[in-house]
């Protein structure tokens, strides 16, 4: 009789710890396929960038160093985008993909307000055209950013609580880092009204 309640307890450990195991795939499976919208997102702000320096370059010759620094930081935020994209949630690699995004994005800021300079290539159709692509990306990948803090927070508390954190570790689910924004502070300031 003891044998039989000894298994039946061991049974229903195996059972709980197999849900609990699949319950936590799944929360990562989210937090990995939140970054996959991401990474899109990204790629397209990529693909985007060196058709905007090449539309900008046949109109500003005299600002070649905003260009290329415009294109270095895209190459940057490229590779750092292939790191994270083989670790989602990863500290180091989120860390070094959110601050490449944000010289990339300073960088791409800098170039729209020389390109303020220059009426021509701001009235050109191209740039309208590219400009406003460029941030309607913007707008989508601060979107999948909230949705990837969201899918990692729920990771988190799953895998963070007692006694979930004891299967977790035994099968290597780490705490997952959240992305931060990746606009500079000057960026995120609210604009101030007077008259």
């Amino acid at each position: 009789m003891t044998a039989y309640i000894a298994l039946a307890v061991v049974v229903v450990i195996v059972i709980w710890a197999i849900a609990l195991y699949n319950r936590l795939r799944t929360h990562k499976n989210q937090v990995e396929n939140a970054f996959a919208q991401i990474d899109v997102q990204l790629k397209r702000r990529h693909d985007l960038i060196p058709n905007l320096v090449e539309v900008a370059r046949g109109y500003m010759q005299h600002e070649a160093q905003t260009l290329e620094a415009v294109i270095r930081a895209r190459g940057e935020a490229v590779s750092a985008a292939d790191k994270a994209r083989q670790s989602p949630g990863k500290a180091q690699a989120m860390g070094a993909l959110m601050a490449a995004e944000q010289v990339l994005g300073g960088q791409v800021g800098r170039l729209m307000a020389l390109a303020e300079a220059y009426p021509t290539l701001k009235a050109d159709a191209r740039m309208q055209q590219l400009s406003e692509e460029i941030t309607s990306t913007e707008n989508r990948i601060g979107f999948a950013r909230q949705s990837y803090n969201d899918e990692v927070l729920e990771f988190n508390n799953q895998a963070g609580q007692f006694p979930d954190l004891i299967v977790a570790r035994l099968v290597g689910f780490v705490h997952m880092d959240m992305l931060a924004s990746t606009q500079s502070e000057q960026e995120r300031a609210v604009p101030q009204v007077r008259f």
